[in-house]
């Protein structure tokens, strides 16, 4: 299968996926057989250890999808390991100018170029069986280190961002966003920000993507031009699932 990045060398095409906050195996397999693309495993705002990371990145490869870790914070001691454990890449939350997007990049770089280490031992050096080259070729141009502009400093200064060394996929966390703008995604002063780092990212060659909340959502978001779009998440997706079950009989 493609890693994550791969799957964009053939083309314009939009990657549809979802957050992944259980720690169950079978609502993985229910994502993958509804069809989505990639999960992204949310160790920022979810109870996922790295024990239930690495699983949950196992077996959503295992079963079709991609898979993306979103990092607890930017100064995360697990990177390398979630890493070694052959995610398709990272998502660093709340990346405001180019010297924290190239702090947080670096110990994803192997050396000399970065300070990540080899680990040619793990799952991702496929225990011992890649070749060095393989495994740190893999590492280096095949690893989605995607920053997270979640403020509007961070979306104006989006090139600069952008060009670090290592910064190979962007994303654009419109939550976030409106919370730290004060404002709705939607409103003009936001929509011209987030219009600067598609058109950056497109000059650029590299993905950038989004999470909304719905599937007309991620339509519009797909039409505008993002490359990958999260939609919903599996606790919201089930919780309005079973309010939606119940209400009718509530109100009867």
């Amino acid at each position: 299968m493609q890693t994550f990045l791969e799957a964009f060398e053939t083309g314009d095409t939009c990657l549809i996926g979802t957050w992944n906050k259980l720690d169950s195996l079978e609502v993985l397999e229910m994502t993958a057989q509804a069809g989505f693309d990639f999960v992204v495993i949310d160790t920022e705002h979810a109870p996922h250890t790295f024990a239930t990371t690495y699983r949950a990145i196992v077996a959503a490869q295992g079963m079709g999808m991609r898979a993306l870790v979103r990092l607890p914070d930017q100064v995360s001691d697990s990177v390398q390991r979630v890493l070694d454990s052959g995610a398709d890449g990272v998502l660093i939350p709340r990346v405001r100018n180019e010297d924290e997007a190239r702090r947080v990049t670096d110990g994803m770089i192997f050396s000399p170029e970065g300070s990540r280490g080899l680990g040619i031992t793990s799952r991702a050096g496929r225990w011992g069986l890649a070749s060095k080259d393989e495994y740190v070729g893999r590492g280096n141009d095949k690893v989605a280190r995607i920053p997270q502009l979640e403020d509007p400093e961070a979306l104006r200064d989006c090139e600069k961002i952008m060009d670090v060394p290592g910064v190979n996929a962007i994303f654009i966390g419109l939550g976030d966003l409106a919370l730290t703008s004060g404002k709705p995604p939607n409103h003009p002063d936001n929509d011209v920000l987030v219009q600067k780092v598609l058109d950056a990212a497109k000059a650029r060659g590299i993905p950038c993507g989004t999470a909304v909340g719905d599937a007309a959502a991620a339509a519009r978001a797909r039409d505008r031009g993002f490359n990958f779009v999260m939609v919903s998440n599996d606790v919201t997706l089930f919780a309005k699932a079973t309010r939606d079950a119940i209400a009718p009989l509530r109100q009867a």
